[in-house]
């Protein structure tokens, strides 16, 4: 896996009247070290056959997953057989637009489990075969890519600190456009991100995202305060954004197929519920 290279850019909108951002914000960023963070290294061939013939024949049985595959398959067919990167599979293709479609919504089921599911997940981790699809999907979409300047807004308030290193922990949406209020007037994030993956070609939208993985790591750069309106605007000083790299480096979680350990060398700060408020992925 490449190293990453970016910039993490943490914009908290808050009223003018506002005492400072540690009094407001309410979910502390952490490395989210009980997510399900599986990136499939040296075992990705191996997990393409389990997960078409043991765990999705298993995993399909229940709801919601079962209805939204089988709403999603003419419209992820469709995509299939347009497809400009020929390496995706049609599993792979139907699990974005699975992920992305608005009914049934069942993003908000898979990062639920994702981000906590770790200790469960060699046994009761309920979508190990969406799992791999939608990470691998993720990962040749994003491979030899160019890192990417995208944005990120939510409802709620967060807390960091400048130079913490942090991780969504989940499969997190963002856009190409910065000024996408509706999905949030509270906090802003302005990412630079190599491993996230320009989806919109097979999205159940029409919208510019970049979808990234729960594994890729970030270190806050900035925290600014602002109104929603000019927070993120990309034309405020970007050239004052250094460049961190960072290696990607998951914590120890086991391939449910072979093995794969990664270091344990990450400290937990906390594991909050970074539950999405309203369409927000």
């Amino acid at each position: 896996m490449k190293t990453t290279m970016l910039t993490f850019f943490f914009c908290l909108v808050l009223p003018s009247f506002a005492m400072g951002f540690q009094q407001l914000a309410t979910i502390p960023l952490s490395m989210m070290n009980q997510s399900v963070d599986d990136m499939y290294d040296g075992c990705n061939e191996a997990m393409a056959k389990k997960a078409a013939s043991v765990y999705f024949p298993r995993e399909i049985k229940n709801q919601p997953f079962n209805e939204a595959w089988r709403v999603a398959k003419s419209f992820a067919k469709t995509k299939y057989n347009n497809r400009k990167d020929k390496e995706l599979t049609l599993n792979q293709v139907q699990a974005i637009y699975v992920y992305t479609q608005e009914f049934p919504r069942f993003y908000e089921n898979l990062n639920a489990a994702v981000r906590v599911g770790a200790d469960s997940y060699m046994a009761a981790f309920p979508f190990h075969a969406f799992h791999f699809w939608l990470t691998s999907a993720i990962q040749i979409l994003s491979d030899n890519k160019q890192c990417q300047t995208t944005y990120r807004r939510n409802n709620v308030r967060f807390r960091g600190q400048v130079n913490q290193e942090i991780r969504f922990g989940y499969f997190a949406s963002s856009s190409k456009e910065p000024s996408l209020t509706t999905f949030g007037k509270e906090t802003c994030f302005h990412i630079e991100t190599c491993f996230g993956a320009s989806i919109e070609n097979y999205s159940g939208k029409s919208e510019s995202e970049v979808l990234i993985p729960p594994y890729e790591k970030f270190k806050i750069i900035r925290i600014e305060t602002g109104s929603y309106k000019s927070c993120c605007d990309p034309r405020r000083g970007r050239a004052k954004l250094p460049l961190r790299a960072l290696e990607n480096d998951p914590k120890f979680i086991p391939s449910p197929v072979c093995g794969a350990l990664w270091p344990a060398n990450m400290q937990s700060l906390s594991t909050p519920d970074l539950r999405p408020a309203h369409r927000l992925r």
